[in-house]
């Protein structure tokens, strides 16, 4: 029999294709959104894209349900007069209304004092506008996430070898044979790792996971090191300690390339000790072998020592740093069967892996016949690649050891010589910098006047400190001041608690973008939600005025007093820059747009117009003429005109007046049109030539100074050894010729932790509290289709997974009498939480752990009530504290790392005993929020569908007969 015909699946005729760029997570890939009626009919991965290829994830895939969440903010929303903060008693408000709101309140404050301003934005992708702004403003309280996410892991890798993991580097998955992945939660670059690792199993590389956790990445892992979380720097320096001992390091790489071979003062005790021996210029010398004699490191054709003590000219002792350095790894407390105790891998295991690199390393090194020139124009045929590489994220770094952890990881990568070579792991343009980048916080303010430089940067001394002559902190959050001097990206995680306790001054206003403090963002979420409704005794509240910008009714947003609702990511115009976080890949330098493919249906506008609009209102100098009226009309405009220097703007495409220009040129006014047309995003693949060893490729180093990723053409020296911890040091120890501290808490910190070459130390608050008392590590990770507390709410990945637990070790889960599933009470030093458990293998014996972000607050992201992420799930952020415990009379100081105030997330010990059997259901539980004006209500069913579903009933034989033979 004929079969009848299929009903009309697609009217193609009704629909669009667009191109931009995914916004659900920080991995930035291109997507291919097919619209019907202005509808989302589905989103697909964008084939041609440079950092997915195609490949989208379940989040990717789930955008649709964003766009559809009943939490989508609808309007701008003011606090009623007096409604308590927290009670979600709000008015709908017109934009011109907020605007006049927030300018007036602005207004007052830049005349008087900038710093009265707090403003911190969480996972944003612009963070060189809102850094722009905040610069143009005048305060210096500005930072993005960073310093609760993994500042570590970026100034770990920018203070030694000038760039570092995920953002800033890659392995070359094309050629490595041998990979090592630590501390990685599969949400991390999820579609390249994912494009990454299959090509490693294709080929038969080795691939190594060190992890406490055995999921997703680390599942399909060859092998699986079950490290104890924050030992991490005690392994990777134990597999140093076996690379020297058996002398398997790349001598030749760490003599040009590195300062090994740099002459260190030997003088404990006096003023200098432990600084670079120097000339007249400043140059760091070098004993040269041939002559005899201490040399400027920067001359060509030298025959340093690596090895060695002599007497400078000056009659001081002196010793190469890599002679500190094999002393300090060499002994015993680095080898194996002594580190096996502190980091729970087995000895044989340690020295197995760090012998197996350096086969691979040296017995399969990698040569490509490409001619290249390195730095002082020296001709080379080939570059030599040692195809080692590795990978390491937030598990590494969200611990008070991490800045060293992040450091002793890049060591091993630097002794293995697997720098930015073949098989290696890769810098990915704007990256390597100079070390560290050349860009230094701004020490002061004044009424109605820019900064004189960006709020953020990279100290080199204690006189880069933001204090002022007292040695007090400058900033609201304490950023490089002595609590934590090299504090990169700044501390919101204490922002908050500074500002209620008047310490170091009280402000105005905090102003925040997506960032939810008052929930899965602060360290400990019921403190610091006391702490957004904590008043004086007058009644007033002690942060007078809070700003919320979001798209979503997260948690945060009741505590606001003025809510700017956002549009989301389908609905603007955005850029990810090249003078921010671009998407480049190793051998590409690369950016992108967002373009604005489906109208708002609400009361929204992008902050980033916001931000210019309130910038204009506020006569900004670099938004406005000297006649008062704007420079640019909107944000599109602002984008193709403003160059931060001449040639240099936001946007690398299609620049000139033609748009034939790449990285540098004038301004073009059809530059969006051309990355509209380009699907969205731009890609400059870098030659042959300039692919490697860029922190001495001379070419290399030409095009990025042109393109203003670098400041000159010198070479970029791998620092081993620190001489800016060292200087810290000094200052600690009273031997430094500039600021010092005065407080001896901050004075012990700078001794103990500045070391200027990695070292192992137990995280700071487990020194403080007895592991008896609390034997398990609690450590927490993000899936790969959820990103923190956004995609929780997202009805399609609810189904994945709408309740997290807690993962216990099912031996010790017996040993303890705790059956799976049952409720269990983990208690720390800060709280409690009642929780379900659930037995596994895959978890290190003294670890326990839960994905993040998965609890609720009833009521917030248009969730019901009884969802369960609210009556089930819950938040490990209750048993963690911002501030470390504290002997009376002692400073109190923040949770973080000494070095960069990293938070530490991870430094969490716990206790955990079965809850009685009429006991379950997660605690703590808060009030439900109430429903925000104008806001949808939760669907009963998440199911979406662009346009009449097509009910298709087909027998067997039509099934098995239709289509072509």
């Amino acid at each position: 029999m004929p079969s009848s015909p299929l009903p009309q699946f697609e009217n193609h005729d009704q629909q669009r294709i667009e191109f931009t760029t995914c916004y659900m997570c920080a991995c930035r890939c291109g997507i291919k959104v097919t619209l019907e009626q202005d509808k989302v009919r589905f989103i697909q991965g964008n084939p041609d894209h440079p950092v997915n290829k195609g490949v989208l994830c379940a989040k990717g895939n789930a955008g649709i349900m964003k766009q559809n969440s009943p939490a989508k903010l609808q309007t701008p929303l003011l606090r009623k007069r007096h409604a308590e903060r927290g009670e979600a008693e709000f008015e709908a408000i017109s934009w011109d209304a907020a605007l006049d709101i927030l300018t007036t309140r602005l207004q007052k404050i830049r005349d008087t004092d900038p710093n009265k301003l707090a403003y911190f934005t969480g996972r944003d992708q612009m963070q060189a506008l809102t850094g722009f702004w905040a610069s143009q403003f005048g305060t210096l309280n500005w930072a993005a996430h960073g310093g609760f996410c993994s500042v570590n892991m970026a100034a770990g890798g920018l203070y030694t070898m000038g760039h570092a993991f995920w953002e800033f580097g890659d392995p070359d998955w094309d050629n490595t044979k041998y990979f090592m992945m630590w501390g990685v939660a599969e949400d991390h670059a999820s579609n390249p790792i994912k494009i990454g690792l299959e090509k490693l199993k294709r080929r038969g590389a080795k691939f190594v996971g060190v992890n406490p956790v055995r999921t997703g990445y680390q599942a399909i892992a060859d092998e699986w090191i079950a490290i104890r979380p924050g030992t991490d720097t005690l392994l990777a320096l134990s597999m140093i300690h076996v690379l020297l001992k058996n002398q398997q390091f790349d001598w030749e790489f760490l003599l040009r390339y590195t300062n090994a071979a740099y002459c260190v003062v030997n003088t404990p005790n006096q003023v200098g000790d432990g600084l670079i021996l120097r000339n007249e210029a400043g140059d760091p010398l070098v004993f040269d072998q041939t002559q005899q004699t201490f040399v400027s490191g920067k001359q060509v054709g030298l025959q340093p020592a690596l090895f060695g003590e002599f007497t400078a000219p000056d009659g001081r002792p002196v010793r190469t740093v890599m002679t500190i350095l094999a002393e300090k790894y060499l002994d015993e407390q680095y080898a194996p069967e002594n580190a096996a105790k502190g980091c729970g891998v087995a000895a044989s295991t340690i020295e197995r892996l760090a012998l197996e690199m350096a086969h691979v390393a040296f017995k399969e090194s990698i040569e490509l016949e490409i001619e290249w020139t390195d730095w002082a124009g020296r001709k080379h045929d080939k570059f030599i690649g040692r195809p080692v590489s590795m990978h390491a994220m937030r598990g590494i770094s969200a611990h008070s050891n991490g800045f060293q952890a992040c450091r002793a990881i890049h060591f091993l990568q630097i002794l293995l010589g697997s720098i930015d070579c073949p098989g290696g792991h890769l810098a990915k343009p704007p990256y390597p910098k100079h070390i560290p980048p050349a860009i230094k916080p701004a020490k002061s303010s004044k009424p109605n006047t820019p900064l004189s430089a960006p709020p953020l940067g990279f100290p080199t001394s204690p006189e880069d400190l933001v204090i002022d002559a007292q040695g007090n902190p400058l900033r609201i959050d304490k950023a490089y001041s002595w609590d934590a001097p090299m504090s990169s990206h700044g501390l919101m995680h204490m922002v908050i608690t500074n500002a209620v306790n008047g310490d170091p001054y009280p402000i105005d206003t905090l102003m925040m973008f997506m960032a939810n403090m008052a929930w899965n963002s602060s360290m400990n979420t019921a403190n610091v939600m006391d702490m957004l409704r904590a008043k004086h005794d007058n009644g007033e509240y002690k942060i007078p005025f809070i700003v919320v910008s979001d798209a979503f009714h997260s948690e945060m947003v009741n505590y606001a007093d003025l809510v700017l609702p956002d549009t989301t990511y389908l609905e603007r115009f955005d850029t990810i820059s090249m003078l921010d976080r671009p998407i480049s890949e190793p051998h590409s330098a690369c950016d992108s747009i967002r373009q604005k493919i489906i109208e708002p249906n609400r009361e929204v506008r992008s902050w980033q117009e916001v931000m210019l609009e309130v910038g204009k209102r506020l006569k900004f100098p670099a938004l406005t003429k000297e006649d008062g009226t704007p420079k640019y009309q909107d944000y599109k405009d602002f984008i193709i005109n403003y160059q931060k220097s001449p040639g240099i703007g936001f946007l690398a495409g299609w620049r000139g007046a033609n748009g034939d220009q790449a990285l540098w040129g004038d301004p073009n006014p059809k530059q969006w049109e051309k990355y509209v047309e380009n699907k969205c995003f731009f890609e400059y693949h870098l030659p042959p030539a300039m692919r490697y060893y860029r922190f001495a490729n001379r070419d290399y180093l030409e095009l990025a100074k042109k393109a203003a990723w670098v400041g000159s053409t010198e070479p970029i020296v791998i620092e081993l050894y620190s001489e800016i911890l060292q200087k810290f040091r000094l200052a600690g120890l009273g031997l430094y010729d500039g600021p010092m501290p005065t407080r001896p808490e901050h004075k012990e910190r700078l001794v103990r932790y500045f070391d200027p070459l990695p070292f192992f130390y137990i995280p700071i608050e487990q020194q403080r509290q007895s592991a008896e008392e609390f034997p398990f590590f609690a450590i927490n990770q993000r899936p790969m289709f959820m990103y923190h507390s956004w995609d929780s709410q997202n009805a399609w990945l609810r189904q994945i997974m709408a309740q997290n637990f807690l993962y216990l070790n099912r031996q010790q889960g017996e040993k303890l009498g705790i059956a799976d599933l049952s409720w269990v009470w983990v208690e720390s030093r800060t709280g409690k939480i009642r929780v379900q458990v659930k037995l596994m293998e895959g978890v290190q014996m003294d670890t326990v752990w839960t994905w993040n972000a998965i609890g609720k607050q009833a009521g917030a992201w248009g969730l019901s009530n009884d969802a369960n992420e609210a009556q089930n799930g819950f938040l490990m952020n209750h048993l963690i504290s911002e501030l470390l415990p504290t002997p009376a009379g002692e400073l109190e100081i923040t949770n973080s790392d000494p070095i960069t105030g990293q938070a530490a997330w991870y430094d969490l010990r716990v206790k955990i005993y079965p809850a009685s059997p009429e006991e379950s259901g997660s605690y703590p539980q808060f009030s439900p929020l109430k429903p925000l004006p104008n806001m949808a209500t939760a669907p009963a069913v998440g199911r979406y569908q662009a346009h009449p579903a097509v009910h298709l009933n087909r027998s067997l034989g039509d099934i098995l007969s239709r289509g072509e033979k």
